[in-house]
C-alpha cells in the first residue's frame, strides 16, 4: 500500500519519455558511447577550480 502516488509519478515519466519529442545528437551519442571524445568540448577548461586549472592569487 502507499505506492500509488509514486507509481502515477513514474507512469508520467515514462509517458513523457515516450511520445515528446527528444532533441537528441544521435552521432554525438555514437562517438561517446565507443569512446571517441571531442577534445574541444572539453568541460574542464571553463572551471577555474578544476583540478590543474588553479590559478594562485598574486
Amino acid at each position: 500500500m502507499g505506492r500509488g502516488r509514486a507509481k502515477a509519478k513514474q507512469t508520467k515519466v515514462a509517458r513523457d519519455l515516450k511520445y515528446n519529442a527528444q532533441d537528441m545528437d544521435l552521432d554525438r551519442l555514437t562517438k561517446e558511447l565507443h569512446g571517441e571524445v571531442d577534445p574541444s568540448n572539453s568541460k574542464d577548461d571553463d572551471d577555474p577550480f578544476a583540478e590543474g586549472n588553479y590559478i594562485p592569487r598574486a
